[in-house]
């Protein structure tokens, strides 16, 4: 346990200002005393950055995240093997082997298992120096002879990018130094394109790289100037195009390059007008194929339609919008297509003949159970590999006859010691103060009463559209074992109930979110499903501006909050454009440079409403390295709380090699998720 040693806490930071202009100013008018966290690399910053990590060490006592460590891991396999998947006539797995840190990615072949990247073996090379590993792509090429592979060794979100000869096991001399995620290969195997970061981590550039050429001799293939547009690249299922895909947060543009001429210039598939997304897939037909079309054209919950692949051809409708209905996007396998959608809560996949039109509904059973396309990457598959999962359920994979609709089974995630039918898992219903039901998925144990005493973590995220479907974590079934009922709150400005349910949580209407969360907790506390004084809450990044501000607004509701690597400084944060993903995400919280906007914002920015009387417990995160929520944002607002209370607060920061979300290893992550568990149950104790 974690205990509140009272009298041994980090002293409040000093206010100071930053020399050389005005300093940021706070919603009541007056300067920001912490606007100097601001600079990482201050010595101030980092001493007080290592001063709280050094107290939350010491606060952590290790019997309790011992024990939940203990008891994650031995629920975790030590070797395993994921479902095969099939691509261009080959088959590919990963598997993970006992006390190893990162999976090996392989090919089946006659002759045994081709282990074509081990990611252990990346902790030795000469580049890694903090014990951090993560990967942005693996791309084998058409060929089967090469892998493009790229390495992260910090968490910052930049890779570079390496070549592999397959048959000799070795990396080319060739390195393509600060890329980014996305890399698709041209049809020859002998070309790639792949997309560059600017300074502030947006991907804006697209460039091809011939193999056995130097990086300064790669071409610039497309740039985008517009700062609120990211770039990806990728290949169509099909292999005939390379699509390079540029989009805000509600518009896109597509161009098109046919892979076997890569040195073509793109051309665009359907020019950008604002507020008209689309994602496209290709099929193939004797005469070229055609393009298929998800959009909001014409259709706020957006439709399907198609058009010949030759210049001039017109759109077509397949599927009609319907306002119940979100489409998500679709997908060819040869004869038919493979449509994602989100209906009353919850994932169904459509399957539609290409050729009769004829239709088939797939889904996993009631809305507690999520419903996900697996990996597929054989674009004439018989059948698709689907993987469904619950709170209580581990993954299972199956795949379904795309003629027939038929499931068989292929694979059942194996959780030693877990048995699902000691637990139960529901979706209900909390009433938003405006009449809106707001689904919330529970799990608990199977026979428990609603006696209004269980202690509950509610956990939350709400934004970008982002869906949180249930999914199995082996760290639940050690909060349900301590009595604990885990409930997840699918509020507004998430995507669960389609596009409507986005635009009613975004912009103007962000406060829904936070509302929706609060009347979750309070209809879980009503209803008996756990006890009012003995809900702790959390969420991470804008999940944590969602514990950031249901903290101000309600701090009296939580035992405790979890705040990882909160958003929390918002107005300051969308005030500066030198700020990564700040013009871009102008779409999503608002520009506050609009005195309106900056004013709506500052009645929920959690930096800029520190609650008064007492306070739940709060653990916070963050990470030196994340170029997503800069580790000012939570550093600010620990060091303000502190100046203003005495109540349990502990600051988690990163200070070494770290990404955003945590960890990378399987192991480091179990540790760092028992340490937040511990948080949490100590919490309620």
């Amino acid at each position: 346990m974690m205990p509140h040693v009272t009298g041994h806490r980090p002293p409040p930071i000093a206010p100071r200002f930053l020399p050389g202009g005005p300093p940021a100013v706070l919603a009541s008018g007056e300067p920001d005393p912490y606007a100097w966290m601001r600079d990482r690399d201050l010595p101030a910053t980092r001493d007080y950055l290592a001063a709280e990590r050094a107290y939350y060490d010491q606060q952590l006592d290790t019997g309790l995240p011992d024990e939940l460590t203990a008891e994650l891991t031995a629920r975790v396999l030590p070797a395993e093997e994921s479902v095969r998947w099939r691509r261009d006539g080959r088959t590919y797995f990963t598997r993970t082997l006992p006390g190893r840190e990162f999976e090996q990615f392989c090919r089946a072949q006659d002759d045994g298992d081709q282990v074509l990247l081990d990611t252990n073996l990346l902790l030795g090379d000469p580049d890694c120096a903090g014990g951090y590993v993560a990967l942005g792509v693996r791309e084998v090429s058409p060929d089967g002879r090469l892998l493009a592979y790229s390495v992260d060794f910090d968490g910052d979100e930049v890779y570079q990018l390496r070549v592999r000869d397959l048959a000799s096991g070795a990396d080319l001399a060739e390195r393509i130094d600060r890329t980014y995620y996305e890399l698709a290969w041209a049809a020859g195997s002998r070309a790639f394109f792949y997309t560059v970061p600017d300074q502030l981590y947006r991907p804006h550039e697209v460039w091809l790289h011939r193999l056995g050429t130097p990086q300064d001799q790669d071409v610039l293939v497309f740039a985008e100037r517009d700062e609120r547009f990211e770039l990806t690249v990728r290949s169509t299922r099909s292999g005939a195009y390379v699509l390079i895909e540029s989009a805000s947060l509600d518009t896109t543009e597509t161009l098109l390059i046919p892979a076997d001429r890569a040195g073509q210039p793109p051309a665009v598939l359907k020019p950008r007008q604002a507020g008209i997304e689309y994602r496209a897939d290709h099929g193939d037909r004797p005469d070229g194929g055609e393009f298929y079309l998800i959009t909001n054209d014409e259709a706020v919950e957006f439709r399907l339609v198609r058009a010949a692949a030759k210049a001039g051809a017109r759109w077509t409708e397949v599927i009609a919008g319907s306002p119940d209905t979100r489409l998500v996007s679709a997908s060819v396998f040869g004869r038919y297509l493979v449509v994602e959608q989100r209906h009353a809560g919850a994932t169904q996949l459509r399957i539609v003949d290409r050729n009769s039109g004829g239709q088939r509904l797939i889904e996993a059973g009631g809305p507690e159970r999520s419903l996900a396309l697996a990996a597929n990457e054989d674009y004439q598959a018989a059948a698709v590999a689907v993987c469904t999962q619950s709170l209580i359920d581990p993954p299972a994979w199956h795949d379904v006859d795309l003629a027939s609709g038929r499931w068989e089974l292929r694979k059942r995630q194996e959780v030693p010691g877990h048995d699902p039918a000691r637990y139960a898992t529901e979706r209900i219903a909390a009433p938003a103060a405006d009449g809106t039901q707001v689904p919330v998925t529970i799990a608990y144990r199977a026979g428990a009463r609603r006696g209004g005493t269980a202690p509950c973590l509610l956990y939350g995220y709400g934004a970008y559209e982002s869906c949180d479907w249930p999914e199995f974590s082996v760290a639940t079934p050690s909060l349900l074992d301590r009595g604990f009922v885990y409930a997840m709150a699918h509020v507004r400005g998430g995507g669960e109930g389609g596009r409507a349910w986005w635009l009613d949580g975004r912009l103007d209407r962000k406060r829904n979110t936070f509302t929706d969360f609060i009347a979750a907790a309070d209809m879980l506390a009503e209803r008996g499903w756990a006890a009012p004084d003995r809900i702790v809450s959390r969420g991470l990044s804008a999940g944590g501006l969602l514990q950031g501000a249901v903290f101000s607004m309600a701090p009296r509701r939580w035992r405790a909050v979890v705040a990882e690597v909160p958003f929390v400084d918002c107005v300051t944060t969308m005030l500066d454009p030198g700020i990564p993903l700040t013009i871009a995400e102008w779409d999503e919280w608002g520009d506050p440079r609009d005195p309106a906007i900056r004013a709506y914002m500052e009645s929920y920015s959690p930096y800029d409403n520190v609650p008064t009387g007492p306070r739940p417990g709060l653990l916070v995160t963050g990470s030196l390295h994340d170029p997503r929520v800069l580790i000012h944002e939570p550093a600010k607002w620990v060091a303000r709380l502190r100046a203003t209370s005495d109540g349990r607060l502990l600051f988690r920061p990163e200070l070494g090699a770290g990404a955003h979300v945590g960890p990378a290893g399987r192991y480091d992550r179990l540790r760092y998720e028992a340490e937040i568990l511990a948080f949490i149950v100590a919490a309620v104790a």
